[in-house]
């Protein structure tokens, strides 16, 4: 077999592995209750999932016919590229953690239900959206493995309107749980494990 048809079945089957984890909890976690995601902004509501849309036209299109996305294609090495696979697993395994840990709160947006809990345990002890970070692993994963251009740029984007989302999501959050989220704020990075008390108050709260 070779490399660049292992690299599509890599992608392929990391969507069939993990993909109906993600199916399963967020039906698990479905109550019926309406949530308002207008709150997330119009600007995010509409970009956010335009740019989903298109990043997944892509990718799939690169798996169907790679010919059509050669206009993007990025030359990389073969070992970078089974590095983006190693990385890609472990991003699907920090996803599934994160579904664990989170179980019933889960969410496709800010707001929180009405029966909501405040994580901690888990990925949640390190960081506190361990969602977006596995989403930056597997744009980085991605991008390696399919070396496209069009895939990185996409995916970077998602990943950039997520960080702005994030701050309405934790205004909601500190809304919710006011000084408990707040001392949580105060120990954890958002996207990265906080090292030390020494970390930079900005850098920490961008991270």
């Amino acid at each position: 077999m070779d490399d660049e048809r292992a690299f599509r079945l890599i992608i392929v089957a990391g969507f069939v592995i993990f993909a109906p984890v993600g199916v399963y909890h967020r039906l698990r976690a479905d109550s019926g209750e309406k949530l308002d995601r207008r709150q997330e902004g119009l600007f995010i509501l509409i970009t956010l999932r335009l740019v989903a849309v298109a990043a997944m036209a892509g990718l799939i299109t690169w798996l169907v016919n790679p010919v059509l996305m050669a206009w993007a294609a990025v030359p990389l090495p073969a070992s970078l590229r089974w590095t983006g696979a190693a990385l890609g697993a472990i991003a699907g395994l920090l996803l599934v953690w994160t579904f664990h840990s989170l179980g019933r709160n889960i969410t496709d947006t800010v707001v929180t239900r009405k029966v909501h809990t405040l994580v901690t345990n888990g990925p949640y002890r390190w960081v506190r959206h361990p969602f977006y970070s596995s989403a930056a692993l597997l744009v980085l994963a991605s991008s390696l493995v399919t070396a496209n251009g069009f895939v990185f740029a996409t995916g970077s984007l998602i990943f950039l309107l997520l960080m702005i989302r994030t701050r309405r999501e934790e205004e909601n959050l500190i809304a919710r749980f006011g000084d408990d989220y707040r001392r949580y704020m105060n120990r954890t990075g958002r996207f990265l494990p906080r090292f030390g008390r020494g970390d930079s108050p900005g850098l920490s709260c961008f991270l």
